[in-house]
C-alpha cells in the first residue's frame, strides 16, 4: 500500500458534520494519522481566524502544523504564521468583480488583510459568513478601494436561483483574469489566476518535500477539485457534488458518517 505522508481536509461538508462539529471517530482517525508522522492540514476557503477553533481541537498549532486559508491564497505555518505561499488579487480586481455582479443585480463581498470583511452593502451572505467565521464586516464602497491595495479574494454572494445562471456562464473576462471557484450554492469565489488549494497543497508539499503521490486531499465541493485533482488520491465526500465524484478516486461515507474517518482508517492506518 502507498505509504501516505500528507492529508489535505476540506472543512465545511466534508471535516465538519451538517453541526459545524468534528466527530470523535474523524478526531480519533486524525490524531492516530499525525502519531505515524503524517502531516494532516486544513484547507479552506475560510480566513485563518474561521479555522482556529477546529485546529485548536485537532491539536494543529505546533512548530510543524500548516494551514491552506482562503482556497489556497494564503498558506501559512499554524504557530507563527510564517508564509509558505501567498497570491493576493488588488483592490481593482474588486473593483472589476463588482462591476459584473452589479450588471446582473448580484451582491459581493471581499477579504482584505488590513480591512478584514467588507461589502458595498449589507446582506444576509456577508452576515453569514461574518457568523461562520466569528468575524465582523464592514461597508465599503469599492469605487473607494486604491486600485493596488491588497485583497485577498472576492465573491459573488447570492441565493442559488439567482447565482446559478451567472456561475453557468461565467463571462470570459472574469475567467480569464481569475480562478473562479463555486465552494458553495450561494458562494462563488474569485481569487489570484496562481491561487486554488490544488496549487496551495503543492506549495506546501514542495516545501515539505512530499510528492503528489503521496497525498490524499478529500473534499465535496468545486473549490476542492484542483486539489482532488493534484493528490495521489483524490477523495469525494458521499455529500459531494456530482462533477467532484467524477474526478475522485474514491469516494467515502458523507460528512454526517465520518466520511474522513473512514478515508485515514483504510489507507493510512489499515
Amino acid at each position: 500500500m502507498q505509504q501516505y505522508k500528507l492529508i489535505a481536509l476540506d472543512m465545511d461538508g466534508t471535516l465538519l458534520n451538517n453541526e459545524k462539529k468534528i466527530s470523535e471517530r474523524n478526531k480519533t482517525a486524525i490524531l492516530a494519522a499525525r502519531e505515524q508522522g503524517v502531516y494532516v492540514i486544513l484547507a479552506s476557503g475560510r480566513p485563518y481566524i474561521g479555522m482556529q477553533q477546529y485546529m485548536q481541537q485537532l491539536g494543529m498549532t505546533g512548530n510543524d502544523d500548516y494551514v491552506l486559508c482562503f482556497n489556497g491564497a494564503i498558506v501559512e505555518r499554524a504557530h507563527d504564521g510564517y508564509v509558505i505561499n501567498s497570491k493576493m488579487l488588488q483592490g481593482k480586481d474588486a473593483k472589476f468583480v463588482a462591476q459584473h455582479a452589479d450588471r446582473f443585480g448580484l451582491n459581493v463581498h471581499a477579504f482584505s488583510p488590513t480591512r478584514g470583511l467588507i461589502t458595498p452593502k449589507a446582506n444576509h451572505y456577508t452576515q453569514h459568513e461574518a457568523d461562520s467565521n466569528g468575524i465582523d464586516f464592514s461597508l465599503l464602497d469599492f469605487s473607494l478601494l486604491d486600485d493596488h491595495e491588497p485583497i485577498i479574494k472576492t465573491m459573488i454572494i447570492d441565493p442559488p436561483e439567482l447565482l446559478d445562471p451567472f456561475a453557468a456562464a461565467v463571462p470570459t473576462a472574469l475567467c480569464q483574469r481569475y480562478t473562479v471557484v463555486r465552494s458553495a450554492p450561494f458562494f462563488l469565489e474569485f481569487i489570484h489566476p496562481q491561487a486554488n488549494k490544488g496549487a496551495g497543497v503543492a506549495a506546501l508539499a514542495q516545501h515539505l518535500n512530499i510528492n503528489p503521490e503521496q497525498i490524499i486531499c478529500c473534499g465535496d465541493a468545486g473549490n476542492d477539485l484542483h486539489m482532488l485533482q493534484y493528490a495521489g488520491l483524490g477523495v469525494a465526500m458521499g455529500n459531494a457534488t456530482e462533477d467532484i465524484k467524477a474526478i475522485a478516486d474514491y469516494i467515502t461515507a458523507d460528512n454526517n458518517s465520518s466520511g474522513v474517518a473512514e478515508v485515514i482508517e483504510k489507507f493510512v492506518l489499515a
